[in-house]
């Protein structure tokens, strides 16, 4: 079973709620789920995460990477020769780990801890 479970789309915004309803419309639903990390106003609307707020912190970030497990995800980095940046640490959606990948791309890594794959 393949650890990586979704890949997010990260969308930076200047009025998150004006940006909402057309992310709901690309991925065909009502849900959003809104939180707040530090200085930034978060929504995710299916397979797209909007960041509004004070964003600079965060814009070097290629996309978020939802994994069940971030222990395997730091051995593979490590043994490429990428660099762990920051955590693994607690965050509203899970513990979620910041890493530079050897070619230079920064991704966040998210444990979903999910053990079947998404509908």
């Amino acid at each position: 079973m393949p650890n990586i479970t979704g890949v997010v789309a990260r969308v930076f915004v200047d009025d998150l709620e004006a940006a909402i309803p057309l992310y709901q419309q690309l991925a065909q639903t009502a849900a959003v789920n809104r939180f707040a990390f530090h200085e930034v106003q978060l929504a995710q609307v299916g397979p797209f995460l909007l960041l509004s707020g004070d964003t600079a912190a965060f814009r070097d970030r290629v996309a978020t990477v939802l994994v069940r497990q971030i222990p395997p995800v730091i051995a593979a980095i490590e043994r490429a020769g990428g660099q762990i940046l920051d955590g693994p640490s607690p965050a509203p959606n899970g513990d979620r780990l910041i890493a530079r990948h050897p070619d230079g791309s920064v991704f966040e890594y998210i444990e979903t801890g999910d053990t079947e794959p998404p509908a």
